[in-house]
């Protein structure tokens, strides 16, 4: 079975058709760059763009770099236009995609979704962590096996920033720092994250995650296991695709 899923991130929005059955991409995935300023019209002709790129007809999930409640309505926009805040998502994009079904999830909620049932956290138990760096850095936050939806542990404050503003991978290209630089200061959020929550296993996702040989063995005193994820930067996608599908079958 094969729904299509997007994930709108702070620099890039990227899309393919997933199966379902073995939780990959169907087709290489279509990318085109996050429009500056996002606002909700703008990001929505690129969603309709990399859809339309597929000639794709049917459900599409969607998710989205901050809070999502309810339904579709955003709460936060930290990496994107905040006109975005308190618009109805799913009805933008609906009509935006000719009336399309359309599923909107949180983007790092819906990376850990799929890591968790097709990746390296499936049939794991007690508390896992799935946590995105990019443009930003998204949080998924698991107990045995349920997810704990919209956290944002991104926001935690760190030295009296954003956690995201001093160990994002864009915090990393705008300093221009090194990798062992970069990794002490992931180093430190891992810590404040574990002393608050005290996973067995963190998962570290987003396109970073493809280089993971290059900071994760410099990361040290941090208890619980640490993992790139196995979906790479493909996971977001893919659960946004597991939450059309799923709610493809309750509408149905």
């Amino acid at each position: 079975m094969q729904i299509f899923g997007v994930d709108i991130g702070g620099s890039g929005i990227k899309g393919a058709p997933v199966d379902l059955d073995r939780g990959d991409l169907a087709e290489p995935r279509h990318k085109v760059l996050t429009p500056q300023p996002a606002t909700p019209e703008s990001v929505a002709d690129c969603v309709k763009e990399v859809v339309d790129h597929f000639g794709w007809s049917g459900p599409v999930g969607v998710t989205f770099p901050g809070v999502v409640t309810g339904h579709s309505t955003i709460r936060t926009a930290a990496n994107v236009s905040k006109d975005w805040v308190d618009m109805d998502a799913r009805a933008l994009l609906g009509e935006r995609l000719g009336g399309a079904p359309v599923t909107v999830l949180n983007d790092a909620d819906a990376a850990g979704v799929a890591e968790m049932h097709f990746g390296v956290g499936k049939g794991r138990e007690g508390t896992v962590i799935l946590l995105t760096l990019g443009t930003g850095i998204g949080s998924a936050l698991f107990i045995d096996g349920r997810l704990v939806p919209n956290t944002e542990l991104g926001h935690l404050e760190l030295h009296g920033h954003d956690a995201e503003k001093r160990a994002s991978t864009k915090a990393r290209d705008d300093e221009q720092l090194s990798w062992e630089h970069w990794a002490h200061r992931v180093q430190k959020y891992l810590a404040h994250v574990e002393m608050l929550f005290s996973p067995e296993l963190f998962i570290i996702g987003g396109g970073v995650s493809r280089k993971a040989q290059k900071f994760l063995p410099l990361i040290e005193g941090i208890r619980a296991e640490i993992v790139p994820a196995e979906l790479l930067n493909n996971a977001g996608i893919v659960g946004a695709a597991m939450a059309a599908s799923q709610e493809a079958g309750v509408r149905g």
